[in-house]
């Protein structure tokens, strides 16, 4: 046996002969490919790829894999993103084989607990929004912006009167997609001039009402964390010259169980089910974003969609249907996230998440109002926006606040964002976070002010200085993006 410490009885003294064929230095099998195919050049020329090691490569992108921040390294705190933790169980549930590997095309009694998922969904949001019917369709919030106006389009178009109603009025407090998703859908984009205060007053609407008008479009909350008080009075205003309120609801998570969209009078509203419904953000996707309807729409949402049918499910296609605006029927692991997370909280749960999101944005307003400017005195719902005005009087502006958080430790807030506050600081902490990692968060913020106050302006016109990277040109980033890696002999 071994002379080796410790390892008698481990190692033989005579080495087992394995009978297996093997050449270390043999190559794959011949290809297969029929040779008439494997004679067309697919590429004139060699890739050009580093020639390294399996292992090289697998330590390269584990390595860059930890230089990055995500919502499990801490507290996400970017405004409007709504960054927040996903339960792992839903992960699971959407992994199911059943769900996991059904083919899109497979037989309708094939997939009756697929249909049945999307209809559930498809219902609980009904009873979330108040509205009366929904496609789960579009693959994220903008898409169902370009689907909801698409829908108005083909309502108007059904009446005759699409050459008319040409206008989309947007005011500044909306998202940004909101303009880019009216435009691409046909429409003329009105952008409402600034407006008094942190919502929109009815008397600010109505110099541009009237016949030529298709809809507004209202993110409600908005995107200074404000209830937009008026929405009743503006959809009243709205509805008398047959036109439609649009809701951008990528902000549900601060209202649910506390209001309902379609009892204040919306038309149409998305929602970012990859923000509110626990399904991951950021990084591409995969989002959801299914688009809610009042009475008069329902008949040109697009086909076929999933229904009640007898004991079962089925497909339908309303009377007056639009062309489906994605292949296949939606990105179905996100109806299963969204709707065990629905199952999960149920009613009391999910409003109970609301409360949580407000109360953790009001905690922080509270506790950074003496230190940072706070723009509005509206009250603050699931986000709370803050300017650098005071910062500035020491040369520090909002990008360096933000890279000084990189160093202490944090994911910055969105910065500059909403374009009606000079030098934004948008602040999202979510309903996942507890006090104490607000508490640091805090600690950080007042920290960077007292070191702009004290002199330290230019150190934080340095940071990050603990990164991986430092700071970006971030003018030729934008300018002359480098999209591609290009071998050194190009």
């Amino acid at each position: 046996m071994s002379d080796f410490p410790g390892t008698t009885g481990l190692i033989l003294e005579e080495p087992i002969l394995f009978d297996l064929p093997g050449d270390p230095d043999a190559g794959l099998d011949p290809a297969d490919v029929p040779e008439d195919l494997a004679e067309v050049p697919l590429r004139q020329a060699p890739l050009g790829l580093p020639n390294v090691a399996e292992y090289r490569v697998v330590r390269h992108y584990t390595r860059i894999s930890q230089y990055n921040y995500g919502i499990e390294s801490g507290l996400f705190p970017l405004g409007s993103c709504t960054m927040k933790h996903n339960p792992r169980v839903n992960e699971l549930l959407a992994a199911l084989d059943g769900f996991a590997w059904l083919h899109p095309e497979a037989p309708e009694q094939w997939s009756q607990g697929a249909l049945q998922v999307a209809v559930e969904l498809n219902e609980a949001l009904q009873a979330i929004t108040g509205m009366q019917d929904f496609t789960l369709l579009p693959a994220a919030g903008a898409h169902g912006e370009f689907t909801g106006l698409c829908l108005i389009s083909a309502y108007y178009e059904a009446r005759g009167e699409l050459d008319r109603r040409r206008k989309i009025l947007i005011p500044e407090t909306a998202h940004g997609t909101n303009p880019a998703s009216a435009a691409l859908a046909g429409f003329e984009v009105v952008n409402l001039p600034p407006q008094r205060g942190a919502v929109l007053q009815p008397d600010e609407i109505l110099p541009y009402l009237d016949d030529s008008v298709a809809c507004l479009m209202l993110t409600n909350p908005n995107t200074l964390g404000v209830f937009e008080s008026h929405i009743e009075a503006i959809a009243e205003r709205l509805h008398e010259l047959d036109a439609f309120l649009y809701c951008d609801g990528a902000n549900l998570n601060a209202i649910m169980g506390k209001a309902r969209p379609g009892d204040f009078g919306v038309d149409v509203i998305h929602l970012n089910l990859h923000k509110t419904m626990s399904t991951p953000h950021g990084g591409g996707g995969p989002g959801c974003g299914p688009v809610g309807v009042s009475e008069r729409l329902v008949d040109f949402l697009p086909g076929p969609r999933p229904v009640r049918q007898g004991d079962g499910f089925s497909w339908a296609t309303p009377a007056q249907a639009i062309e489906p605006v994605k292949q296949f029927y939606g990105h179905f692991g996100m109806f299963v996230r969204a709707l065990a997370y629905i199952r999960r909280l149920g009613g009391e749960g999910l409003r109970r998440a609301s409360e949580r999101a407000v109360l953790n944005a009001n905690y922080l307003r509270a506790r950074l109002a003496d230190t940072f400017e706070l723009p509005f005195d509206d009250p603050s719902l699931h986000e709370v926006v803050f300017s650098d005005k005071r910062q500035k009087m020491h040369g520090v502006s909002a990008l360096d606040i933000a890279k000084g958080l990189i160093d202490r430790g944090f994911h910055p807030p969105t910065i500059y964002f909403p374009l009606v506050v000079s030098g934004a600081l948008m602040i999202e902490p979510t309903e996942s976070e507890d006090q104490a990692t607000l508490d640091q968060f805090v600690a950080a913020m007042i920290d960077i002010a007292e070191q702009a106050a004290s002199g330290g302006a230019d150190a934080l016109h340095d940071a990050p200085t603990r990164s991986f990277r430092g700071r970006l040109d971030e003018a030729t980033a934008a300018r002359k993006p480098i999209l591609r890696w290009t071998p050194a002999d190009e």
